[in-house]
């Protein structure tokens, strides 16, 4: 299954821990992580339309896309793993999944997303949701080969 994270900037002081949990993820998946240049403008909506196209130039039409959002859907670690096992079976080649920069995602983006999923419902700074979805990858790949890592309950 190809996993694939288009995140907005590069990390700062999480990008060792964010490498680690990349690394080990790409255990389970192949995963390829872009990252795209935080927009610069005159204000907030400038700015998201500019990370916006560079998002999209990224995407592959037969991935599902994810936009990852603070109001989205929030699945636990079982409840992911589950559903990307199901997007494996599925008609898609693989997995988008968005992290947008200070300003998040432009909506017609957002909009565009076949899901909009949440790591919190508080507003996470991107390098901090690039950390958990990187780990949440790792945990799920765990969790589908019953390896010991993730110790919980659903």
């Amino acid at each position: 299954m190809r996993i694939s994270i288009v995140a907005v900037g590069r990390p700062g002081a999480l990008a060792s821990p964010i490498r680690d949990y990349e690394e080990r993820a790409k255990r389970y998946w192949r995963l390829e992580v872009t990252e795209v240049t935080q927009g610069r403008g005159s204000g907030a909506r400038e700015v998201l339309v500019r990370e916006a196209g560079l998002i999209r130039a990224r995407l592959k039409p037969d991935h599902t896309t994810v936009a990852l959002t603070r109001v989205g859907r929030t699945l636990s670690s079982v409840a992911l793993a589950k559903w990307l096992e199901r997007q494996t079976w599925g008609p898609a080649r693989g997995v988008h999944f968005l992290i947008g920069g200070a300003f998040g995602l432009e909506a017609g983006l957002r909009d565009k997303c076949d899901l909009m999923m949440s790591l919190s419902p508080f507003t996470l700074p991107h390098d901090l949701a690039r950390l958990v979805l990187a780990e949440q990858l790792y945990r799920a790949g765990t969790i589908l080969r019953n390896e010991p890592y993730h110790k919980g309950a659903e």
